[in-house]
């Protein structure tokens, strides 16, 4: 099966977003039961993501996460299907909210670098997944 450059990107960027939406549900789902996240490399992610870092305006950041992976999911996985009806204005909206989520992982790195002196491998694995996701939303406009 060959699918165009575009409609490629888009799937990728879907799955991308379905793994990333994953990942912020696994963190959310251990820091609700209050089990320990057991890192795969050896960093403390229970230590992390009970920090003070871990909300924002009093809600977990991994519901922020979710909600945009999930929107992010949505939109690309209609955009494979509509491609031809979504207004150039709001992909290019779309790669903004995407490159926001990228400096805002960036940030909870230099956090967890410089201020915790701790690491959570599932919160570099959400980071790596914003930039992958937003390097393929330049790529796809």
């Amino acid at each position: 099966m060959q699918f165009p450059d575009d409609t490629l990107i888009r799937i990728i960027i879907f799955v991308l977003g379905l793994c990333g939406f994953w990942v912020a549900r696994r963190i959310h789902k251990h820091k609700k039961a209050n089990k320990i996240l057991v890192c795969p490399v050896g960093f403390d992610c229970h230590a992390v993501i009970h920090s003070n870092y871990s909300e924002f305006m009093h809600v977990p950041l991994e519901i922020f996460g979710m909600i945009y992976y999930a929107f992010l999911s949505i939109f690309y996985l209609f955009s494979i299907f509509i491609s031809d009806i979504i207004p150039v204005v709001f992909s290019s909206f779309l790669v903004l909210i995407t490159f926001g989520a990228f400096l805002f992982s960036i940030y909870l790195l230099g956090v967890q670098i410089f201020i915790l002196k701790k690491g959570c491998s599932w919160c570099i694995v959400s980071a790596v997944i914003c930039l992958c996701i937003f390097l393929f939303s330049i790529f796809g406009v």
